[in-house]
């Protein structure tokens, strides 16, 4: 029996998906699970290791060099200083040209390359740092977790941060100079003024997974379905047939959640299992048994 699994928008942007609510009332509701796109992605992937590597992850996915190295990424973002701190407000989705990027960067270099790190620019806005095999990494926050707070308690913390904690200001303070920043300013745009490092690690083996399709246009998505050999579709009618599928909607509007979901419900009456992943954390599995469950109520929040 293959599962298909949605992952959605949080539910309280769903309100006016039609039949939504009814099929949540038939379905059973599972253990609310960690918010966010890194949790969901986990439930389907098994990568040996604590933590999720996706510095390497992406780094084999756009350049095919991963290798042994130990990786890190070093995403473009944009930090506003507050009276109580400062906040992360953008992260890795600036809208950088590459010329802007290789700009940005150059300065980065030779500080980078004194502590034994070299940047790479696999996207505009995706840059990591090769650090040396086996080079041991404290724990980082994901941006996911860290948008819109203060920083503080969010960087690398003890003595094993403090020489992450003193890069991380260097780097700010060389982008908070850099000329780029002033034209970007005149034009509107939000600055560059510090690098996100956070999903470090060394290229994983294989994943374990019972998938054999996805649909994502998240890069992170795709590079562990390239990793674990899952054929990744590019639209709806190639999810057809059997095996496991797992399809990305989290960022979709509720108008275009609709057709998915209409398509979903149509496998479940061929005897599919349904699992609707929230972004928020709510999860939801509904068979098809289960539709004929007509006394149940609609769900409600």
């Amino acid at each position: 029996m293959s599962t298909q699994t949605l992952l959605l928008p949080p539910l309280s942007r769903l309100s006016g998906v039609f039949a939504l609510p009814r099929l949540l009332g038939r379905g059973d509701r599972e253990p609310a699970r960690m918010p966010g796109l890194l949790a969901a992605l986990a439930e389907v992937f098994a990568v040996p290791g604590s933590g999720l590597p996706v510095a390497a992850l992406l780094r084999e996915a756009q350049a095919h060099d991963a290798g042994e190295n130990v990786w890190l990424c070093a995403d473009p973002a944009w930090v506003r200083a507050e009276l109580a701190g400062a906040r992360l407000l953008a992260c890795g989705a600036l809208g950088l040209a590459r010329d802007e990027a290789e700009e940005l960067a150059r300065p980065l270099r030779p500080l980078l390359g004194d502590a034994g790190m070299l940047l790479e620019i696999s996207t505009p806005d995706r840059w990591q740092l090769r650090l040396p095999v086996g080079s041991p990494l404290p724990s980082f926050a994901a941006p996911e977790t860290v948008l819109g707070q203060h920083l503080l308690a969010h960087l690398p913390q003890g003595a094993e941060g403090r020489r992450w904690r003193a890069l991380f200001t260097e780097l700010q303070v060389l982008l908070h100079q850099h000329p780029r920043n002033r034209a970007r300013a005149q034009q509107g745009l939000p600055p560059v003024n510090a690098l996100w490092l956070w999903g470090g690690g060394a290229l994983p083996s294989r994943p374990r997974t019972t998938l054999t399709r996805l649909l994502s246009a998240d890069p992170l998505a795709r590079a562990l379905a390239q990793h674990a050999r899952v054929t990744i579709c590019s639209d709806m009618a190639q999810l057809r047939g059997l095996g496991d599928t797992w399809v990305d909607l989290a960022e979709r509007a509720p108008q275009d959640v609709q057709p998915f979901l209409d398509a979903a419900v149509r496998r479940l009456r061929r005897g599919a299992v349904l699992r609707l992943a929230f972004l928020d954390g709510a999860r939801w599995r509904i068979t098809s048994a289960q539709r004929w469950r007509f006394w149940r109520r609609a769900w409600r929040p």
